[in-house]
């Protein structure tokens, strides 16, 4: 804990232990506000999801919760409306993927707009985006896997956006991510890959703004974030792993740097996702498709585009910046008494290095990504088509529930996580 500041404000935890549910109900008297969820239909059988219910539901004031669910059948999302019933504000199942939705969202492409995937976390958003805006003026966004979920989340991200005296556009989370059962550190991605690379960078091509912009965040993968409505509606959202940079890079472009929060949230964990045996699979992938999320910000806000020949210098500063990040985590787990693997975190370095010149080569062939449209344009081409999409996402489940089975509900005292087994399903976007 310090009170330090740099080119993004940054939002302390120093334990005063501030009356976080009183600022929030009189917070959102003054702010029409939703929450957005984007969520698969297993995580309904975890505790994680419970917890999150329980402690949403001693919120007063809440415009609305939307959860932009993937689900296999109609039954299912009648499971996950009766899962959310009796919170005491209204909740939206918004079903991503059933019928009524993507037979709406091909008829967009009588206007050549490609909007129908891929399916994953960042189609979701974007589709929980267009449904949560149409009554907020601020949106919240938080993953459904989050163990350790407590009052002072929704509390401490929102409140910066509920004063509109503070002038801030966009909030994003950081924390310290340790893991419930073993209390080692996590986060790989953002350890031992994204902060190297970014230092990499700037050592080869000086202090650029929007690499300054990137390092000012503390944890930049964080996928805990909320921005006024306008902002919002006028974010591209990138549809793979690279979503949670590619939005602090439409966020660059948008706002001004005194707009934006950053917010402590003190320990955190979520699902761990695993390194995997090849590019394709696991952290790897997650990490080669940031690199080009990074790589392609550097083209579009500095006019910057590496070459073949930075290849060499950029592997070998890495590397060696990265191992330096191993050494000094070890050092801090040490000292806190937590256990840290020395010889596997060098590894996932060196499985990281790896990536470099084959992502290189591949993002320097195709630099464009598919990023779905922000909603301002979208409203241009029809404007009734986030009460379309609403409508349709309500769709196909007309009968009622009765007596479907539901996973047992968790007895958890709020704040506190219960255990969760680590599955990671294939088309999940939160570990990081």
């Amino acid at each position: 804990m310090d009170f330090q500041q740099g080119p993004i404000t940054s939002i302390h935890d120093y334990g005063t232990d501030a009356d976080a549910a009183g600022l929030l109900r009189r917070g959102l008297q003054q702010r029409p506000t939703s929450l957005l969820i984007p969520c698969l239909m297993e995580e309904f059988s975890r505790p994680a999801l419970g917890l999150i219910r329980e402690v949403l539901r001693e919120l007063d004031g809440l415009q609305e919760l939307v959860i932009a669910l993937s689900a296999g059948t109609a039954e299912e999302v009648l499971q996950a409306e009766a899962f959310f019933a009796d919170m005491p504000f209204p909740v939206r199942v918004h079903w991503t993927n059933g019928p009524a939705v993507k037979e709406l969202l091909a008829s967009l492409q009588e206007f050549n707009l490609e909007v129908m995937g891929p399916p994953g976390k960042g189609w979701a958003v974007w589709q929980g985006l267009g449904v949560a805006t149409r009554q907020a003026e601020v949106v919240g966004l938080f993953d459904a896997d989050i163990r350790t979920f407590s009052p002072q989340y929704p509390a401490r991200m929102l409140a910066p956006l509920l004063d509109p005296s503070q002038g801030i556009a966009y909030v994003k989370a950081f924390y310290s991510r340790l893991s419930l059962e073993t209390r080692a550190l996590q986060g790989r991605a953002t350890r031992l890959f994204v902060n190297p690379l970014l230092v990499s960078l700037e050592r080869m091509l000086g202090e650029l703004n929007y690499l300054r912009y990137l390092r000012a965040f503390r944890y930049p993968l964080a996928g805990e974030f909320a921005f006024t409505t306008d902002l919002a509606m006028n974010l591209r959202i990138p549809s793979d792993w690279g979503l949670e940079v590619g939005l602090l890079s439409e966020v660059y472009r948008q706002v001004a740097i005194s707009r934006i929060a950053q917010v402590d949230l003190g320990l955190f964990d979520h699902k761990h996702k695993e390194l995997g045996n090849t590019p394709k699979e696991g952290l790897q992938r997650m990490c080669g498709e940031i690199l080009s999320t990074v790589l392609r910000g550097l083209m579009e806000h500095e006019g910057v585009a590496l070459a073949e020949a930075h290849v060499p210098a950029l592997e070998v500063l890495y590397r060696r910046v990265g191992e330096d990040r191993v050494r000094q985590h070890g050092l801090d787990s040490s000292v806190n008494g937590l256990p840290y693997d020395r010889h596997g975190e060098e590894l996932a370095v060196h499985e990281f290095a790896n990536l470099i010149r084959p992502g290189m080569h591949q993002f320097l062939q195709q630099p464009v990504s598919l990023q779905l449209p922000c909603w301002s344009r979208l409203l241009s081409c029809s404007a009734s088509l986030r009460d379309d999409l609403a409508l349709a996402g309500s769709q196909g489940r007309q009968t009622r529930l009765v007596n479907v089975p539901l996973a047992p509900k968790p007895k958890m005292e709020v704040g506190r996580a219960q255990p969760a087994p680590w599955h990671q399903p294939a088309a999940s976007g939160s570990a990081r």
